[in-house]
């Protein structure tokens, strides 16, 4: 039961490692409550409608592997979606392993009378340098406003950013949003590069924890963030 006056959820991100780990997502959204689901790395030509309750938002189309959001009808009802391309390194000019990589989706609380975003990311590769991950976050934090000024928003996925994460920390705040980590790493396929690339950035929510659940089949682990907002942030009466 959401606390009076707060509006809560829970979202679940997961890297699914070119659509390996796609069989466990209904086992974790029942087993942690998930009201919202982000995937990244799913094959967009087999994903189901529905995920343990949770209906599909959208998907990117631009590329079989790409990015999905499920969400809970009996809790929200879908407003608007936006796919974004972002600046491509030269693994996506040359493998064009994803086009869009940033699908946010705007949602109307329907207990709570408002909106807020919600969004699946995923930067590009270790290939890549810092400094294009920075710009592909910044630009994608950007668009979210232009999904609903001023509504509160979320955005988890996988930032593709082991070190210098005070520095990312730094340029998130002077867009007005906070970077939160999970509680321990979030990759652990090559030991050189262990470490958190899974993680949510926000603005307008109190990050409650971000956890990192046990791993499945994919090089990544998923992510549960619990998130909530206070009554009187960005009401939408709809």
């Amino acid at each position: 039961m959401r606390a009076l006056g707060w509006g809560a959820m829970k979202v679940i991100s997961y890297n699914l490692r070119k659509h390996r780990a796609a069989r466990e997502l209904v086992d974790l959204v029942e087993r942690y409550s998930a009201d919202v689901l982000c995937v990244q790395e799913c094959d967009t030509t087999a994903i189901p409608e529905h995920v343990g309750g949770l209906r599909l938002a959208d998907s990117t189309n631009r590329n079989r592997l790409g990015l999905a959001l499920y969400y809970r009808e009996n809790t929200y009802r879908l407003v608007d979606v936006r796919a974004l391309a972002l600046k491509k390194s030269l693994h996506d000019r040359v493998l064009k392993p994803a086009e869009e990589r940033m699908l946010g989706v705007r949602l109307h609380d329907i207990d709570d009378r408002r909106d807020i975003i919600v969004a699946s990311f995923h930067a590009a590769p270790l290939t890549a340098l810092n400094s294009l991950r920075r710009h592909q976050i910044r630009t994608a934090l950007t668009e979210l406003g232009e999904l609903g000024e001023g509504l509160p928003a979320l955005m988890v996925g996988d930032f593709n950013y082991p070190v210098f994460k005070e520095n990312l920390g730094q340029k998130v705040r002077e867009q007005g949003y906070e970077l939160t980590l999970s509680d321990s790493r979030t990759y652990t396929r090559y030991r050189f590069f262990r470490g958190h690339y899974d993680f949510a950035t926000s603005v307008g929510f109190t990050i409650d924890r971000v956890r990192t659940l046990p791993q499945g089949l994919s090089d990544h682990l998923p992510i549960l963030v619990t998130a909530s907002h206070p009554a009187d942030a960005a009401r939408n009466v709809a």
